[in-house]
């Protein structure tokens, strides 16, 4: 009895038949073994690839030793304005904070007894002129007659006496004029330099005396500007012995200044001169350098930070700071570029920077090449493909399908 064949549900496929299930297990079989033969990128049976570094060549140069040193800054001239003589001041004849000019007059002091005591001393000066020409008439005329034994000769003496005795009165009368002269000038106090004046810490109508302890005003001149720097004594001796034994040549570089708020000043300046002597305090030594200070922006008193270089250490290298490794303990290291484009490694001696390169004085050769690029590609013992640093490296672009499949 044959039974009729039951309809498929809608959305279910029929089974495959056993042959076809077989074929594809044949297939997949085959194919694996095909790929089984070649490595895998970059497995153990592949080529390396010899990593492209760029390098420097290390040549043999001069850096500055930059030193930073706090200093503050201090007037160019500073005059205290004092009265000559005693008297009330009239009045006050600058405005306070301005601008002074040398000579221009301060303060007006009450002339009026140094006025009456120039003209007592000019009135005299004219007495003891006429008395000094009646002494040298009256000598003059016994002069002839005593030649002719007229009048004695003690008597022509003492007339000659007389007549030297009233040309020193005259003498004396007018040095007494021109102190009285000068005292009255002294009734106007005029500026000693041009600058700055401050607060006047005397008013109108208040009476100073020659020898006040406590000056009228304090004129400062403010461009240019000091800046005294300190550096310590152990820094300074350093730096002697270096230039001593020729490592370093003395320079004269340009100061420049930070400010309080940690801006550039912006002007440079130049180091003076070095004080003789240690402070006994501090154990420091002051280097003076002057400043140009046109918008007054540099007030005296103020603290700064100085850079400047006081050497050039001779015979280092300038090596680009990606070069250099250091090790945990601080040690230094460059790769070099060997024979046969093998790397090395090589320790050398870096102790400061000079701007964006490290200050290389020992462990290098004048010629050698350093890797500056791809270091972390290259490893010591290895070799490399060595171009000159900033040339553009090729890179080839990945194969489709895998980077050891080859086009047939």
């Amino acid at each position: 009895m044959i039974r009729p064949a039951r309809p498929r549900a809608a959305g279910l496929r029929a089974p495959l038949p056993m042959f076809l299930i077989a074929a594809s297990l044949a297939l997949s079989t085959a194919l694996g073994g095909c790929g089984a033969g070649k490595p895998a990128p970059g497995g153990a049976n592949g080529k390396d690839r010899v990593p492209e570094v760029g390098y420097v060549v290390a040549q043999l140069g001069s850096a500055p030793l930059v030193t930073e040193l706090t200093g503050r800054t201090a007037a160019y001239q500073t005059s205290e304005v004092r009265p000559q003589i005693t008297g009330l001041i009239q009045q006050r004849l600058f405005a306070e904070g301005s601008l002074v000019r040398a000579g221009q007059t301060l303060y007006q002091i009450d002339a009026r007894l140094f006025r009456a005591g120039s003209d007592q001393a000019s009135a005299a000066l004219t007495s003891a002129e006429a008395a000094a020409s009646a002494a040298q008439a009256r000598a003059d005329r016994f002069k002839p007659l005593a030649e002719i034994e007229a009048v004695s000769q003690q008597d022509y003496v003492d007339a000659q006496a007389q007549a030297r005795q009233a040309t020193a009165a005259v003498a004396q009368a007018r040095a007494a004029l021109q102190t009285a002269r000068i005292n009255l000038r002294f009734t106007s106090v005029p500026a000693p330099i041009t600058g700055r004046i401050g607060r006047s810490l005397f008013t109108q109508g208040a009476l100073v005396t020659a020898n006040q302890a406590e000056p009228l005003a304090v004129i400062q001149r403010l461009d240019p500007i000091y800046v005294d720097i300190q550096q310590s004594a152990a820094e300074l001796l350093a730096l002697r012995r270096a230039l001593a034994k020729g490592g370093a040549a003395p320079t004269q570089a340009a100061v420049r200044l930070t400010l309080e708020d940690g801006s550039d000043y912006g002007l440079t300046g130049i180091v003076e001169f070095t004080e003789v002597t240690v402070d006994a305090g501090s154990g420091t030594v002051t280097l003076r350098a002057r400043f140009p200070n046109p918008q007054n922006l540099l007030l005296p008193g103020m603290f700064v930070r100085a850079r400047f270089a006081q050497s050039v250490e001779q015979s280092v290298f300038l090596i680009p700071q990606q070069a250099l490794a250091r090790d945990p303990r601080g040690n230094a290291s460059v790769l070099v570029i060997g024979p046969g484009n093998i790397v090395e490694q090589r320790a050398v001696t870096a102790l400061r920077t000079a701007g964006a390169d490290w200050v290389v004085s020992s462990g290098l050769r004048a010629g050698e090449r350093v890797i500056v690029e791809g270091t972390v590609a290259a490893k010591p013992g290895k070799p490399v493909k060595p171009v000159p640093a900033g040339a553009p490296q090729r890179i080839a672009a990945p194969v489709p399908g895998g980077a050891d499949r080859q086009p047939k």
